[in-house]
């Protein structure tokens, strides 16, 4: 039985996304024609990613901001509650993919 752990669900993620980066094309061949699928899941997972650290930054600044005088007190909340949020956004979302790869090991071969 495989080891389910965080660390091993990360790694069989990136050997996923490996191997998705090796075969990815344009869209499916359906006949003659091609079926464009849009982004995948992990071009979605990458951009929220780089979402919620451009969130993080700007909280940062704000704070550095309000240091200077520059921001005021609802400017310095309404960055700390964004970011918030979106911290909390992506530790669920992490605990929920955890999860599935915990539940995808117990399954029966």
């Amino acid at each position: 039985m495989a080891d389910a752990n965080p660390l091993s669900a990360m790694q069989a993620y990136g050997k996923a996304l490996d191997n998705l980066s090796n075969a990815k094309s344009g869209g499916t061949t359906v006949g003659m024609d091609e079926v464009n699928t849009g982004p995948s899941f992990a071009e979605l997972v990458q951009e929220a990613g780089k979402d919620a650290v451009a969130e993080g930054l700007n909280s940062e600044k704000v704070s550095l901001q309000s240091l200077t005088g520059e921001s005021g007190l609802a400017d310095i909340v309404t960055a700390v509650s964004s970011a918030e949020a979106t911290l909390e956004t992506v530790v669920s979302v992490r605990d929920r993919v955890i999860q599935a790869y915990q539940d995808i090991i117990k399954m029966p071969i």
